[in-house]
């Protein structure tokens, strides 16, 4: 699984931004370049990937000097999972489509089953941890369990 770098930087903006309001969508604006700062991300960049999550509705901006971003709803809303699909679309296609809609001939039939479990799998943690969690260092049970095996860890 490959994670794009602009996913990872909008949800790490995210979790900055309910971070420094205390996940609360009706807190002060916080600016954009204070955000790339804090995170270490080209603010140029980082404005792009602000843009998007405000017509996906996960952001709202807020214009004049004391301007910048808010969360449009609480951190404990807005999941991984839908920041990634903001940023990034479905999770899991393979070739542009759904796991569920593929067919494959003969051997190979069983793997759209194997898709679809790998798209579960994703589900179960991305779309369980919130924006919330991750600003809190809490992250739920599932996550810490599968984190907790030293397997986890080992590069392949």
């Amino acid at each position: 699984m490959r994670i794009p770098a602009k996913a990872d930087y909008a949800v790490r903006a995210l979790v900055e931004l309910a971070a420094l309001t205390a996940g609360g969508s009706d807190a002060r604006p916080v600016p954009a370049d204070r955000l790339a700062e804090n995170q270490q991300i080209a603010a140029p960049f980082l404005a792009g990937i602000l843009g998007q999550l405000r017509l996906s509705g996960l952001v709202r901006s807020v214009r004049g000097p004391e301007g910048g971003y808010v969360l449009a709803r609480p951190a404990k809303e807005i999941t991984i999972a839908d920041v990634i699909r903001a940023i990034d679309g479905p999770l899991a296609t393979l070739s542009g489509q759904y796991p569920d809609a593929l067919e494959y001939p003969g051997a190979a039939a069983a793997l759209r089953e194997i898709w679809v479990a790998v798209r579960a799998s994703m589900r179960l943690v991305l779309e369980h941890t919130t924006i919330a969690d991750v600003a809190a260092g809490k992250l739920p049970a599932t996550v810490r369990r599968l984190v907790a095996d030293e397997d986890a860890w080992q590069r392949r």
